[in-house]
């Protein structure tokens, strides 16, 4: 009994231990990231806050600022999949509306005029309307609320065009 208790006290503390160096982790690498953003260096904030997101993929704040490095490095693709991956753990923030209708509406005026990139531009504008929409649902008065008012009357007017 006493081994059993012995056994199963080291094991809680091996989990514990294991779980305070990888907050520490996470929190080196997401410190390592904001420095790296403040200098305007996105790519390396990217690594480090996806090395974050491998560690602990509960963290909503690095899903976010993971959307933003990639928003300002125009590596749109890689910004929907954080923002869309930070809804799944905190649907009710915000911000990830905002962020991801901003990424989708960017990435939509960055590609060309072919054929499956006109389809594409399609279904990124709609989303970016949907996500921008449920932003101000969530924030009806945000300081922002006439640039993003005016990308939602763009998109829209482009996709009734469309149709």
């Amino acid at each position: 009994m006493k081994k059993a208790l012995m056994i199963a006290s080291v094991l809680l503390i091996a989990v514990v231990s294991t779980a305070c160096i990888n907050n520490m982790a996470v929190q080196e690498l997401n410190n390592k990231a904001a420095e790296y953003m403040q200098k305007g260096d996105y790519e390396s904030a990217m690594n480090r806050l996806q090395a974050s997101l491998d560690l602990d993929a509960t963290m909503y704040e690095t899903y976010y600022n993971l959307g933003v490095a990639a928003i300002n490095a125009e590596k749109f693709d890689k910004a929907i999949e954080a923002l869309e991956g930070g809804i799944k753990v905190k649907p009710d923030f915000a911000d990830f509306y905002y962020s991801l209708g901003i990424a989708q509406n960017n990435y939509a005026e960055k590609l060309g005029e072919t054929e499956e990139d006109k389809a594409k531009i399609d279904e990124l504008k709609k989303e970016s309307v949907q996500n921008l929409i449920t932003y101000l649902e969530m924030k009806p008065n945000p300081e922002e609320k006439s640039t993003i008012d005016e990308i939602i009357k763009a998109n829209t007017e482009k996709i009734e065009e469309e149709e």
